[in-house]
């Protein structure tokens, strides 16, 4: 009598991006993988974790830039409603800081958007199972962030100052070196970082201090003592 093999189960895939023709694109690219089946899309952190305890996907696929709710806040939801479900963060740039604060919240995988296809399927079953999948380009960036996180630390000394609106000293640097008038390659020089790096922490700054733009920002770093005297 011959050996009845058991079907192999797809992996159910729950996509979250806020634009819609990535969404559509990565349906379409993961609809080709005999071994994926696509649960549902979302269009924002928020839509994702509802749907997620909804349809109990083994994977979400989730971008970190989302209106709502980003993919940060929305990976840490899900650790605490639906720790099974893995999820695998989808970053445009591989030097992404809000990498770093997704692993924290409970990520397990990393890829950038401009992965292939069988890295994505092989992104899927290392996480499935329970296995990190980290693209070697994210990798090398989450050493440089660890390495550059101010994490617990020791206290500030007494009479240092606290800095405003939950800067990290890289931050308010970066802030300080705007405010000086130099350009965000200029900045990466002085700093020993890439382009890509110096926009990444003018974004979260600009998040963080509620600036619109830079002339905004150097308004703010003078009010806030962290502008160059006489400058």
């Amino acid at each position: 009598m011959a050996d009845v093999t058991e079907p192999v189960l797809p992996i159910r895939v729950l996509l979250a991006d806020d634009q819609r023709i990535v969404r559509d694109g990565l349906a379409m690219l993961l609809g080709l993988l005999p071994e994926v089946e696509v649960a549902g899309t979302a269009a924002n952190g928020e839509e994702a974790v509802a749907l997620a305890a909804r349809l109990r996907p083994d994977v979400v696929l989730m971008d970190l830039r989302m209106p709502r709710c980003d993919g940060v806040e929305a990976t840490r939801q899900l650790r605490e409603q639906a720790p099974q479900i893995a999820v695998v963060v989808l970053t445009t740039y591989a030097d992404d800081r809000s990498v770093l604060d997704a692993l924290r919240a409970g990520a397990r995988g990393y890829l950038t958007k401009d992965a292939s296809a069988d890295e994505i399927r092989q992104a899927l079953q290392r996480v499935t199972s329970g296995q990190a999948a980290i693209d070697p380009a994210v990798q090398r960036h989450l050493v440089e962030a660890i390495a550059d996180s101010p994490g617990p630390g020791p206290e500030p000394r007494p009479g240092q100052p606290q800095l405003p609106d939950g800067l990290t000293p890289r931050e308010a640097e970066v802030l300080t070196l705007i405010a000086e008038g130099l350009s965000n390659a200029e900045i990466a020089a002085r700093l020993v970082v890439t382009e890509a790096t110096v926009k990444s922490h003018i974004n979260h700054l600009l998040t963080k201090t509620g600036c619109r733009d830079r002339a905004q920002a150097v308004s703010y770093a003078y009010r806030q003592g962290l502008a160059p005297p006489g400058g």
